[in-house]
């Protein structure tokens, strides 16, 4: 005899439907464990890729730190050798790279920018009285033209970092920001006597490079005699500071890159301190 189950129709029913069910759960089940495990793996993914960025950021956050401390140390490390009447090569040669950032980032523009506002804006408080006696210290090797100064940056070994032409360039905007600055106070009736470190058989050529910057009316040039370039610029510039005052004019302000010719016990004058494209001693780069 054969086996034979015998089950009503609501039991079928009811048999059926638990099956179904069942099946359902199933794949359910499955789905969920397939959602978890690709959550499970974009989570891991992001916390990888968030370790990297969160180290990308710190890398280069201890970069800009270090390179804010470079940039600050050899700003000082280069104000203290121009004190000192030290040159370039006194520096750290790390140093030589801060100097191309500095300009190449733009920094140095924006210090000549700032600098050359202070000054125009202490002289629109301030007119020269003491019928003509009152008169503005210019460092006229400060605004020649740059082949006038004959300095190049490769001297200093700035070529290897390919900064020749950037180096260049900030000289040129030096150039015209103090020729503009030169005309300003001219035509405003401030009386200029211009110095120089270079010597005097080569007034001619200075006069021709003053002339064709579009420099006029200066009240005179003072330049450095046979004896006087054997004198350390800042005695020479102390010197010639009391000779002009002996004359009986009085000096308002002294306008100058280079700490050399800003020294001295002129209280009464106002000094302006321009920046620098590059750690240089002005004694070795001119002569």
């Amino acid at each position: 005899m054969e086996s034979v189950v015998y089950m009503s129709s609501c039991a079928a029913t009811v048999f059926v439907g638990a099956l179904v069910i069942v099946a359902i759960m199933l794949m359910t089940l499955l789905t969920s464990l397939s959602v978890m495990l690709q959550s499970c793996k974009s989570r891991e993914a992001g916390v990888v890729e968030n370790n990297h960025h969160h180290y990308r950021h710190h890398h280069h956050l201890q970069q800009r730190q270090q390179h804010r401390y470079d940039y600050d140390y050899c700003k000082m490390a280069a104000l203290n050798a121009e004190i000192s009447s030290f040159d370039a090569y006194t520096l750290p040669e790390f140093c030589k790279d801060a100097a191309v950032k500095y300009i190449k980032e733009g920094h140095y523009m924006r210090e000549l920018n700032d600098s050359v506002s202070l000054v125009e804006n202490y002289f629109h408080g301030v007119v020269p009285h003491d019928g003509g006696h009152d008169v503005v210290l210019m460092d006229i090797d400060d605004f020649l033209p740059a082949n006038a100064l004959h300095t190049s940056p490769m001297l200093y070994g700035y070529n290897r970092y390919g900064c020749d032409d950037c180096v260049r360039e900030a000289k040129h905007m030096k150039h015209v920001f103090l020729i503009e600055l030169y005309t300003k106070l001219e035509s405003g009736g401030w009386p200029l006597i211009l110095l120089s470190r270079k010597p005097e058989q080569l007034r001619d050529a200075t006069v021709d490079d003053l002339k064709s910057s579009g420099c006029r009316g200066w009240l005179k040039m003072i330049m450095r005699s046979d004896e006087g370039m054997k004198t350390d610029t800042r005695d020479y510039f102390l010197k010639q500071k009391t000779a002009i005052e002996v004359e009986g004019y009085r000096i308002r302000a002294v306008i100058s890159s280079h700490m050399d010719m800003l020294v001295g016990s002129f209280i009464k004058a106002q000094n302006f301190k321009l920046p620098n494209t590059l750690p240089v001693a002005p004694t070795h780069a001119i002569i």
